[in-house]
């Protein structure tokens, strides 16, 4: 199973966060096991583990074990992520949620309940509740009152910011007992809070899901900007899950070699030769279609750049033979490698 990732912007945030209280930033970096340049692009995928570890590492320096709720409380999600840009352009409440849950992972690859979002908004008994559905626990070492003190505390502090004059939270359920730094919720959270409670909500004013709740108008244009950019990320995302994806990303160094085992590249991926084969058949592709279209394409761009021969790309690509390899060429194109590549140097 590969590992789960996150978005850069919010561990340099974070981590400039944690330096601006002491902590000393060197040390941070050395715990996560990131370097400066892993965050510059906000959008960059880092490990969430190396995130967890940060914030470890950050609250042993400070002392604080509310170093991530304060960081939260204290930082725009517009300034960090696109899903902020997203959140802050949508037409009410209900539509930032669905949002929220559309564009999660671009944030976090965290679990959920299968067929079930991340977040609800409820509404019973003339209660209105944002429940979290994220499973807590599980193989993180991390204490489970963090990622939830951070979840609820961004729904609070994005509106405390946008609507100061308005009432949005009420009151929180939390399933965890009360964390060390309990005695900083009335400060924190200003609301009361219900400690190993069966679910994780936070009760807001009723009236948020009324019509007169919309948001300020005129963001129309913003929010597609913003929303087109996401999904341009999450294509990506995608593209870098499928399995074909991972496998020419395993072959490609190897793809002079020519022969290749399907054995060694499902223990390259972490699985075995069975679970690869399933993987495969449901994506509809086998190994041999994956590596015969990798060294098309490779061939392809080999030969339009006129930078090697027809004899050094069929080495590249692994063929013992050029003869192979021009056989090949004139099964995926109709042509010749030579005339391709002269094709291309007339285009």
């Amino acid at each position: 199973m590969s590992e789960p990732m996150m978005a850069a912007g919010f561990v340099a945030a974070f981590l400039d966060y944690a330096s601006e209280k002491g902590a000393p930033r060197g040390a941070l970096l050395t715990a996560s096991g990131l370097r400066e340049e892993d965050l510059e692009d906000q959008d960059n995928r880092v490990p969430i583990a190396a995130y967890q570890a940060m914030i470890g590492a950050g609250i042993a320096a400070t002392q604080d074990t509310a170093l991530l709720v304060r960081h939260t409380l204290d930082t725009k999600l517009e300034t960090i992520s696109i899903v902020g840009q997203i959140v802050h352009s949508s037409a009410s409440l209900a539509h930032s949620i669905e949002q929220l849950n559309r564009y999660l992972r671009l944030m976090s690859e965290t679990d959920a309940i299968a067929g079930q979002d991340r977040f609800e908004l409820q509404e019973k008994n003339g209660e209105a509740w944002i429940v979290d559905h994220m499973p807590v626990g599980g193989a993180s070492e991390a204490p489970p009152y963090l990622a939830l003190e951070a979840s609820f505390a961004r729904f609070i502090s994005e509106f405390r910011r946008s609507f100061p004059d308005l009432t949005f939270e009420l009151e929180m359920e939390v399933t965890y007992g009360p964390p060390p730094h309990v005695q900083d919720y009335p400060d924190l959270f200003r609301v009361p809070v219900r400690f190993n409670s069966t679910r994780n909500a936070l009760r807001i004013d009723p009236v948020w899901l009324s019509a007169d709740s919309a948001f300020e108008p005129g963001h129309q244009y913003a929010f597609g900007i913003f929303t087109r950019h996401a999904d341009g990320l999450l294509q990506e995302l995608e593209r870098s899950d499928s399995i074909r994806a991972q496998i020419e990303g395993q072959i490609l160094p190897d793809l002079h070699k020519g022969s290749l085992s399907m054995d060694k590249i499902s223990r390259d991926l972490g699985m075995s030769r069975q679970t690869l084969y399933r993987r495969l058949k449901e994506e509809g592709v086998t190994f041999a279609e994956i590596h015969d279209s990798l060294r098309e394409r490779m061939a392809r761009d080999y030969l339009a750049a006129r930078k090697v021969s027809v004899n050094e790309t069929a080495y590249l690509l692994g063929f013992s033979e050029a003869s192979s390899f021009v056989r090949a060429f004139k099964r995926w194109t109709g042509m010749t490698p030579s005339a391709f590549r002269e094709e291309g140097a007339g285009a």
